[in-house]
């Protein structure tokens, strides 16, 4: 287990090594801020003191060598839009971010699960249809138009809860609403197609034949089986999740970290953008290096592969 750890931190070392570098590259092929930021009528001369006093003057390894100094020391500067620490504005968004992912998780997951339990315990061929059928349909409906709809019945027609903002648990219903039942299709097809392959196993034929009853066969041996391919969709769905999900925070106005990245890009505004990746790259390495962690300590298997 320890060298299992230990190979899978490595590699969640180099990865996050690998985001810095892109982004740092990847941000100064945006352009020069100083064509955003100063007025028009800015002299060269304000223009170059402008690049000096952001370091841009320097030669290119000079500035990476130094961004990945100041990454380390968790420095990514200060806004050039708001004149604070990008870091900061970044953390000052992220609560609003965990809750509406957090939320929509759970949300999806449990859906998902009663709703896969409801379709083998039933037995009903019309049943599972109709829940695929209709898990299927919602999928196919891109988010930010299933979010409008929502808008429209729920906020506008019916006036039932609020439409835009964060605030009250109200506030989180429509878009948690929306990006959990996105989530339930691609969760249900899983579940439902794992626990259709372990009915097919030799142990549940075993199980059967000694008497166990369908419910005590689908709950003490399929399911923690089943739940092994479920685990690692979850942990990449919630890592993305929790980075920041941009078309959902756009249409609800929700004040998280994807939607202040997609602001600073606009913006050109380079700190905000690092710092959001870096720190959006960090939550996602660290959800995963967990779910590697639960999926070994589930499948001995993996341990020891």
């Amino acid at each position: 287990m320890t060298a299992f750890l230990i190979k899978r931190v490595l590699q969640s070392v180099l990865t996050i090594f690998g985001v810095l570098t892109a982004t740092f590259f990847l941000v100064r092929l945006a352009g020069d801020p100083a064509a955003l930021l100063l007025p028009i009528e800015a002299t060269d001369r304000d223009i170059a003191e402008f690049r000096r006093a952001l370091g841009l003057d320097q030669p290119l390894p000079i500035q990476y060598l130094k961004f990945l100094l100041s990454a380390i020391e968790g420095d990514f500067g200060v806004s050039l839009r708001q004149r604070t620490s990008a870091l900061g504005l970044v953390i000052e968004r992220l609560p609003a971010t965990l809750e509406l992912a957090l939320t929509a998780f759970v949300l999806g997951i449990v859906l998902a699960f009663l709703l896969g339990l409801a379709m083998r315990l039933s037995n009903s061929p019309r049943l599972r249809a109709v829940i695929m059928w209709a898990a299927l349909i919602r999928q196919a409906i891109p988010v930010f138009w299933f979010g409008l709809l929502l808008i429209l019945l729920f906020a506008v027609n019916l006036r039932w809860l609020p439409s835009l903002g964060r605030g009250t648990i109200a506030h989180l219903v429509l878009p948690a609403l929306t990006l959990a039942t996105y989530e339930l299709a691609l969760y249900l097809r899983l579940f439902n197609s794992s626990l259709a392959a372990e009915g097919q196993q030799d142990y549940v034929r075993t199980a059967y034949a000694k008497g166990q009853s369908r419910v005590s066969v689908l709950l003490r041996h399929m399911l923690p089986n089943a739940l092994l391919p479920l685990i690692t969709i979850a942990g990449i769905n919630l890592g993305v999740l929790l980075g920041g999900t941009v078309v959902t925070e756009t249409v609800f106005s929700w004040p998280g970290v994807g939607r202040l990245i997609v602001q600073s890009v606009s913006q050109r505004d380079y700190p905000v953008i690092i710092a959001g990746v870096v720190v959006v790259c960090l939550i996602f390495v660290i959800v995963n290096l967990i779910v590697d962690l639960l999926y070994a300590y589930v499948d001995p298997r993996v341990r020891l592969s």
